[in-house]
């Protein structure tokens, strides 16, 4: 088979909803179909990948992560290289990622005469308000949730990140929506609580300037306040005052000046270490260092992958208790309340740094729940299933 991949996004940027294009392309390769790619001109090749990329704009040569306004010259730009692309090649099925890709990809696979699988990993207006491009009670709200839901009209098969947003689809377009949730899943032979020996562990922490003895907790993913990265270092602050002996590793970007400037500001710099962007090759390696994990994400759309990387890597949980969470850690997650309160967050990794026999039970137990619920071999047996219930209707 034949799979056309349309990702309105600088694949590969090493986060989030990157690694499950990846992860689905890779899987998809390993069951001997052939994956292309076209996505925005600027991101990482993959060296087991075919991406092709769009022009570059010759007005702008960087971007923020996000919503913005320029994402639609962007998107006029990948819905012209997708176009030339079909003009000169045949494919079996046409896969847009985020509402942006299944609308291109929607003329793509109409041109072709294939189906359409949309692959939604959160709702379109939900994260223009997360980021806060979009105002819930301004006067374009309304037009961007027409938008929306006529884009989730158009696929012949859509498949959700979450059984959230599955929920929310099914409900919004009504009976004979053909809605299937695939969760984010995580690769258990990559991510491994094994995948460092103790002496590496400890001199990667030296090195990183962590001062011994601390326990440590690991963030991986996006800096920004709507993945919560304000009340994290809130929660430091509180930690510190309470002479908690922990320390946090933030691993990610962008905005690393910004947050470490508000550590500062916050009395933290001294508890906080801050690596930038870490590449997804290595980040089983920095997992590794730490005790506890954290997902401070408040977002009720949106799915949260670096979750079930921390399960993978046996790290007991702490997040926020949204049904999104819930939904990847079940009862074994270490819940701070859904209000965004850092007093809250700092009492459940609190509550975990003084027990360090339930840190290590919960830290099997997740692992084993990633293996049972989440693995990205399963979810490969489920992706083609769809797909042959797109090709035959």
């Amino acid at each position: 088979m034949r799979v056309l991949m349309v990702a309105p996004t600088s694949f590969f940027l090493d986060y989030g909803c990157h690694v499950r294009i990846l992860e689905e392309a890779r899987v998809l390769q390993k069951h001997g179909h052939r994956v292309t790619l076209v996505t925005y001109y600027l991101g990482r090749d993959l060296p087991d990948l075919e991406i092709i990329r769009t022009r570059p704009t010759p007005w702008r040569a960087d971007y923020e992560v996000g919503s913005s306004l320029h994402k639609i010259a962007f998107d006029i730009f990948l819905g012209w290289t997708g176009l030339t692309t079909v003009l000169r090649r045949r494919f079996d099925i046409v896969h847009g990622h985020l509402h942006e890709g299944a609308l291109i990809g929607y003329f793509l696979s109409r041109l072709l005469r294939v189906p359409l699988v949309a692959d939604f990993q959160g709702s379109l207006t939900g994260e223009m308000v997360d980021h806060h491009f979009l105002d819930p009670e301004g006067r374009w709200y309304r037009w961007a949730r027409l938008l929306e839901r006529r884009i989730s009209l158009l696929p012949d098969v859509i498949v959700t990140s979450t059984q959230q947003t599955a929920y929310r689809l099914e409900k919004d377009l009504g009976p004979g929506a053909r809605v299937y949730p695939l969760p984010d899943c995580v690769n258990l032979d990559f991510f491994r609580p094994d995948v460092l020996p103790a002496d590496a562990v400890a001199a990667r922490r030296a090195a990183l300037g962590i001062p011994a003895g601390r326990l440590l907790v690991v963030y991986l993913g996006l800096l920004a306040d709507y993945q919560g990265t304000p009340h994290l270092l809130r929660a430091a602050r509180i930690l510190k005052q309470c002479h908690a002996n922990v320390h946090f590793l933030i691993m990610g970007f962008p905005g690393v000046a910004h947050y470490r400037r508000m550590a500062q500001e916050l009395g933290v710099a001294d508890r906080v270490t801050f690596t930038g962007k870490v590449r997804y090759e290595e980040a089983p390696a920095h997992l590794a260092l730490g005790e506890i994990a954290i997902a401070p994400k408040l977002s009720a759309t949106e799915g949260a992958g670096k979750i079930l990387n921390y399960m993978a890597m046996s790290l007991p949980t702490v997040t926020f208790d949204t049904p999104v969470s819930r939904e990847y850690l079940g009862m074994l997650g270490v819940y701070a309340k859904r209000t965004g309160d850092p007093v809250s967050l700092a009492d459940a990794i609190l509550s975990l740094a003084q027990s360090p026999e339930w840190r290590r039970e919960l830290g099997e137990k997740l692992r084993r729940r990633a293996a049972r619920h989440f693995s990205w071999e399963r979810a490969g047996r489920h992706l083609l299933n769809i797909y042959r219930i797109a090709l035959h209707g």
